[in-house]
């Protein structure tokens, strides 16, 4: 799906009345990114071929892995075209995101500003790391955010020149052509790839033949790229062990420390930080280790395991998939049970993780919202404030359900194991389709399993911690209120609890011959 690839404009002659436009070969966008001082994005979209059929531009409502209706036109300040000889070809706004041209034939340029949404005072903010930012030293750049396309060329090669100061270094996973111009299969594809470009600090790591590079850019200088990758070397061979090989040719960590912590957001081939700025110490490297394992761990899903939904991803009206239980509950899970396998954080540590997600599922969330239906949802005000408790519930979920395969294969497969097998049997190019997934996972593992999604993933029954871990020899402790403390380790484990707790560890038992 995401494969470098050469990419020209046709030079496309001005369409006959009575002929259909040929189909542009590619959008060719350029944004002067030296004139910073006004906050807004100068665009510059040159084109040929636009037919009836392209009349509208389109800007996002959304974007893969948000789960935020974000409504981008909001941002635009100005939007022209003109034909080839310079003079304007009408264009009315027909929606917040949608502008339509007139004589869409004799478009040959757009031109548009955007405001960066990180300092535009408008209600219902998008989130900082799904946004934009420009300053004296550096600009962070998500591109759906920014550009857009005209209708019925989504699926359309881009390519996309900078200009910007010399001495600024760029990170993105985008690939750039012999010109520099960075180029895209696709608007999909483009906005699978922000760009972070200004003052930054680099650093560099292979992990089974893979590179894996890190941008930062600290405010104060506090944070350079080589500490971050000092923290996380443990954590991305950790992962490479875990998925035998990274399923990518490249990845990128983009890292912006500033004033405030404002999350991340993952990508296929990247994945990028809003954070706030301290001196670099252990327990910031771990923090950020933790954060980082969940981002890169979605390389598996969406990027190797997505339903129709992701793959056709509808930038015009929000489209939730029913499974946010795998591309989110199950990534929390895998980021931090890698590095339990590898040895990274003790048993101990990891339990405790477990605690907090359990306090914090039953004290801040609705224990009636099923995961199914906070999916659902996720592009409500009432899915939203549930959207967190996917991290909580959602990853204690996927640790059930990993304790049940175990249980149910004795100890040889868990959802390691079955993550493996549905990269293998789908992987980048194939979508699974939403409505029958669970099928397909009774299918490829145990008919008891209907019932665990029908219960815990669909329904939203109180989760059974406590019986699921005591078949490991782990005792969950709660207080008089029913709320959970800490697990207490059996030293003296029954042969069944012992076989299990070595396969939920990562040391399986030898299969029976």
């Amino acid at each position: 799906m995401f494969l470098p690839v050469a990419l020209a404009v046709a030079a496309i002659g001005h369409a006959k009345a009575d002929s259909v436009p040929a189909a542009p070969a590619a959008l060719s966008y350029s944004i002067d990114l030296n004139r910073r001082t006004d906050d807004l994005f100068h665009v510059t979209l040159r084109v040929s071929g636009l037919g009836p059929g392209n009349a509208v531009y389109q800007f996002a409502s959304t974007a893969p892995g948000t789960y935020q209706v974000m409504n981008i036109g909001r941002y635009v300040k100005t939007f022209e075209a003109f034909d080839a000889r310079g003079r304007r070809v009408p264009a009315e706004r027909l929606a917040v995101n949608q502008w339509r041209l007139s004589e869409p034939a004799r478009v040959r340029t757009i031109r548009f500003a955007v405001s960066e949404t990180w300092d535009s005072p408008l209600d219902r903010p998008i989130y900082k790391m799904c946004g934009t930012s420009i300053e004296a030293d550096h600009v962070l750049i998500n591109p759906h955010a920014v550009l857009g396309y005209p209708e019925g060329l989504q699926a359309t090669p881009v390519r996309l020149r900078l200009a910007y100061p010399a001495a600024w270094t760029v990170g993105s996973a985008l690939k750039r052509g012999p010109d520099g111009v960075f180029v895209a299969d696709s608007y999909d594809q483009l906005v699978d790839s922000p760009i972070l470009l200004g003052r930054l600090s680099r650093a560099r790591l292979t992990v089974t033949g893979v590179p894996i590079d890190v941008y930062a850019y600290s405010r104060t200088d506090k944070i350079k790229a080589s500490q971050l990758l000092g923290a996380m070397s443990g954590m991305l061979n950790a992962a490479g062990r875990f998925l035998g090989k990274l399923p990518i040719d490249r990845y990128t960590f983009l890292y912006h420390f500033g004033e405030e912590n404002a999350g991340a957001w993952e990508h296929s081939f990247s994945s990028e930080y809003v954070l706030e700025e301290a001196e670099f110490s252990d327990s910031v490297g771990q923090g950020v280790t933790d954060i980082a394992a969940h981002e890169f761990f979605h390389i598996v899903t969406p990027l190797n395991i997505h339903s129709e939904i992701i793959e056709h991803f509808n930038f015009v009206t929000p489209v939730p998939s029913q499974h946010l239980w795998l591309y989110e509950g199950t990534t929390e899970w895998a980021a931090h049970v890698m590095q339990l396998r590898a040895g990274l954080k003790t048993p101990e540590a990891y339990l405790q993780t477990l605690i907090r997600k359990m306090q914090v599922d039953l004290r801040a969330f609705d224990s009636t919202y099923s995961l199914r239906e906070l999916a659902l949802t996720s592009y409500s005000d009432s899915g939203q404030a549930q959207y967190g408790n996917i991290y909580m519930r959602g990853a204690l979920t996927a640790g059930l359900l990993d304790i049940r395969l175990l249980e149910l294969s004795k100890g040889q497969r868990g959802l390691q194991d079955l993550v493996g097998d549905l990269t293998r049997r789908y992987g980048k190019r194939r979508a699974f389709p939403d409505s029958s997934l669970v099928d397909t996972l009774v299918a490829m593992t145990h008919p008891e399993i209907r019932d665990f999604f029908d219960r815990y993933v669909w329904e939203s029954e109180r989760l059974p911690v406590k019986d699921y871990y005591a078949k490991l020899g782990l005792t969950l402790i709660e207080d008089e209120h029913g709320l959970p403390v800490r697990f207490d380790l059996d030293p003296n484990p029954t042969d069944a609890q012992r076989i299990l707790r070595e396969a939920w560890l990562g040391r399986k038992p030898k299969a029976s011959s």
